[in-house]
């Protein structure tokens, strides 16, 4: 039996559930007229671009420092920060007018979120958990990101089909390069009536 929205909405969101609705809100006016979400997603910011990003804001350990890679709209990283108030969210996006835009929703959120400035390759730092939303196939994405993982953290990676060839692809790399790479996993996971969620981990040795 499928889980309803609401139920899924009460239990994941259970503090910041009118908050939710305002980013919905947002990410089907703002996010449209700003070119941020496609014209004909309005009537699909639920399926398409929010329930997709619950499942990733399970596998955060409590109190993790995270950055979300190439947020856009927010996506996963205002999603995880109103699902997981007890973690530390950083979003970090190039262009300065999705800055704005993340700026401006987190404001009218009340949210205490950072925003940076910049790509991936070139900033500094150490974050528990590193995430992204459909930034580039799994060897770039861990090419690009792997120095920002704190020792013991871990990247993940929301992914489609071909996630279990990507993690093949990125555990060769890692073998090569990157020679902290501890654990890799997929992770597959059904939540509801949310469509099946794949998400890739590899974490960093302590």
């Amino acid at each position: 039996m499928s889980v309803s929205r609401e139920t899924l909405i009460s239990t994941y969101f259970a503090e910041r559930q009118n908050e939710l609705s305002r980013y919905a809100e947002i990410l089907s006016t703002w996010g449209i007229e700003r070119g941020l979400i496609g014209p004909k997603e309005g009537d699909r910011i639920w399926e398409r671009h929010i329930a997709n990003c619950i499942p990733i804001t399970t596998l955060i350990e409590k109190g993790a420092s995270v950055i979300d890679i190439g947020s856009g709209a927010g996506l996963p990283g205002i999603v995880i920060a109103l699902a997981r108030p007890d973690l530390r969210v950083t979003l970090l996006e190039p262009l300065q007018r999705r800055v704005d835009f993340l700026n401006e929703v987190i404001a009218e959120l009340a949210l205490d979120i950072a925003v940076i400035r910049g790509r991936s390759e070139a900033i500094k730092g150490s974050f528990g958990v590193v995430t992204a939303r459909a930034v580039a196939p799994l060897p770039k994405f861990l090419n690009l990101s792997w120095h920002l993982v704190a020792p013991g953290g871990a990247l993940l990676a929301m992914k489609g089909e071909s996630a279990a060839q990507e993690l093949e692809e990125a555990k060769i790399l890692a073998r090569k390069v990157f020679k902290k790479v501890s654990q890799s996993q997929l992770h597959e996971l059904q939540l509801g009536e949310i469509p099946l969620a794949r998400i890739v981990e590899l974490k960093k040795a302590g």
